[in-house]
């Protein structure tokens, strides 16, 4: 149960209500354990020829009473507990995705999305499920199982014993069938998490796998995949399919000895039919219990294997998070960023990306950082957001050590457009402004007309209210990139970074972005990263990153000189250029 304790303070919120279902179930065990006293009395009454016409219609309608008032109390109970579970489960889901918002990158990076996936909709259904029908079963056998035994036990002790002679077989079967069900049925999860994650994958890719042909591999994957779920499904219904048989003939056990002992005591006058008809309804009472000790152990199981993974996440410990003391920014950062010393990697297992490096960018300085692929360029900037965190060394702004500002101001402060340009599955309108509801419509258009996509919008049918696709999926490669970068300028930061944010449209269309861009790039540090070393030309400082450190800084007649990284990029593609004009 200790996986269950995240859970305690929804139990304790909706206390009251839990206890009112019980109550309801309490009561309609009561009277479904009332209905055989009621048959022996009729019964009995019948064999003796004391039973008149009236009296058969007084307790026909007392039945029919009890029967209304058990389906009345069925409802309540239903009502109460299982309505309560789903509540649970919808603060559970919202608590895991909240604390999933405030995990780290890093974790991301090493936690796939199916399996994230999965634990927040197969897995909570599994916790739902114990904390709601489980907790039913268990009140449920507990009441009835007593009830019953007591009534069984006024009846006729002997028989009562006799009836019980399988119990001590059923409890061994229940504690090591319970425990092969619980790591079975983790397996499971684990499965469907791998299937849910391939599933994902394929489905973001789809277009890598139309263009190179290869349906036929993901689907014989995707079998592969299914296989293994149905595999372990198969492990699970073994022990499951073997547990509900085994409880069914320790019932008809007990039964056949009721038949035969109890028989023979209604024969030779000990018994009487009444009291016989009874205890067997009673001991009919007792084979729901019995079943339940089946369901319950498997649901609880189930709950007891999914809330162990999800508790993993809830466990999970964010990398980067604000400091006890953190300072608020109250007023615009200048935009004075140093790094100094600087040391990162993704992980143990790969080498530094950055490494020894230091860069001063002064307040409202117009930066271009290039140099080749792999370098660490989009690694240096993310730095700044504390999207990921250096190893060794220190970034500051204005001065101050960026780990002491509070992260959510120092992030609100920097426009930050990303290499991998994601939108979401929103009104353009709603993509641009992003969570700030409150941006007035003609700073949404202003921003769209800096980005030079206003045009591309109203040429739509429902213009700035468009719905895009799944990840944009409907817009082009460079409209979803100029929907970004009007979604950063739109927030007017202190620190503005483009991280190859241009490299999907033409090179006019760049010009005119980045003329568009110079009013509001002077008034604030802009950090640009591009491969087009033709449109940064005229910035006045460009650094170079080679060998995961700072190797070259100056403007672009400088780097010309120096003969270097810059050289060779710049000249590589004034190259690649007069070869496409010549084609």
């Amino acid at each position: 149960m200790r996986h269950f304790a995240v859970l305690k303070e929804y139990f304790a919120k909706y206390r009251y209500r839990i206890l009112l279902g019980i109550l309801a179930l309490v009561i309609v065990n009561g009277l479904q354990l009332l209905l055989p006293r009621i048959v022996k009395y009729v019964v009995d009454g019948i064999i003796n020829s004391r039973m008149t016409d009236v009296s058969l219609l007084r307790w026909a309608f007392i039945i029919l009473i009890i029967a209304i008032f058990m389906a009345l109390f069925r409802f309540f109970w239903r009502y109460f507990v299982l309505g309560t579970s789903h509540r649970i489960r919808e603060h559970l889901r919202n608590r895991f995705f909240a604390h999933l918002q405030s995990l780290s990158m890093t974790y991301f990076n090493n936690t796939k999305t199916g399996e994230l996936m999965a634990l927040a909709t197969n897995d909570i259904l599994a916790v739902r499920r114990a904390v709601g029908i489980g907790i039913v079963i268990i009140v449920d056998t507990v009441f009835l199982t007593i009830g019953a035994l007591i009534m069984m036990f006024r009846i006729n002790s002997v028989l009562t014993f006799l009836a019980l002679i399988p119990l001590p077989i059923l409890s061994l079967t229940t504690f090591f069938m319970g425990r092969a069900l619980h790591v079975r049925f983790r397996n499971v999860q684990d499965a469907f998490a791998k299937l849910t994650d391939k599933v994902q994958e394929n489905l973001s890719g789809i277009r890598v796998v139309k263009a190179f042909v290869q349906e036929s591999f993901e689907v014989n994957d995707f079998r592969t995949h299914n296989q293994h779920f149905l595999k372990e499904n198969m492990r699970l219904v073994k022990i499951w399919g073997a547990f509900f048989p085994l409880l069914m003939m320790l019932g008809g056990i007990s039964t056949a000895i009721v038949l035969l002992w109890g028989g023979r005591q209604v024969i030779i006058n000990f018994l009487t039919l009444g009291d016989f008809v009874a205890f067997t309804m009673y001991l009919s009472i007792l084979t729901w219990p019995m079943m339940g000790i089946g369901w319950v152990v498997n649901i609880f199981q189930q709950g007891a294997a999914s809330m162990a993974r999800i508790n993993t996440v809830l466990n999970a410990t964010p990398e980067i998070a604000n400091l006890p003391n953190a300072v608020s920014i109250t007023k615009s950062l200048k935009g004075d960023i140093s790094f100094s010393n600087v040391f990162f990697k993704y992980s143990e297992e790969y080498p530094y990306v950055l490494k020894s490096l230091n860069l001063h960018i002064s307040a409202k300085e117009q930066v271009a950082i290039v140099g080749r692929t792999g370098e660490g360029k989009s690694t240096l900037v993310s730095l700044i957001p504390r999207i990921f965190e250096p190893e060794r060394g220190v970034v500051h702004i204005d001065c101050i050590n960026i780990r002491d500002y509070r992260l959510e101001d120092l992030r609100k402060r920097i426009g930050f457009v990303p290499q991998d340009t994601f939108l979401f599955s929103l009104s353009l309108r709603e993509n641009i402004a992003f969570g700030n509801i409150d941006i007035p419509m003609e700073c949404i258009i202003k921003a769209a007309k800096i980005a030079q996509i206003y045009d591309e919008i109203m040429e739509l049918q429902d213009g700035f209210e468009t719905v895009v696709g799944e990840r944009g999926i409907s817009l082009s490669g460079g409209q979803r990139q100029r929907i970004a970068i009007a979604r950063a300028i739109i927030l007017n930061p202190d620190i503005l970074i483009l991280d190859d944010a241009l490299s999907s449209v033409d090179t006019e269309t760049e010009e005119k972005i980045v003329k568009n861009l110079m009013p509001m790039i002077k008034e604030r540090t802009t950090i640009i990263i591009t491969h087009r070393i033709s449109s940064i030309k005229q910035i006045r400082r460009i650094i170079v990153i080679g060998d995961n450190t700072l190797k070259e800084d100056g403007n672009h007649d400088e780097l010309i000189s120096l003969g270097g990284i810059y050289k060779n990029l710049y000249e590589k593609q004034m190259l690649e250029d007069k070869l496409k004009r010549s084609l």
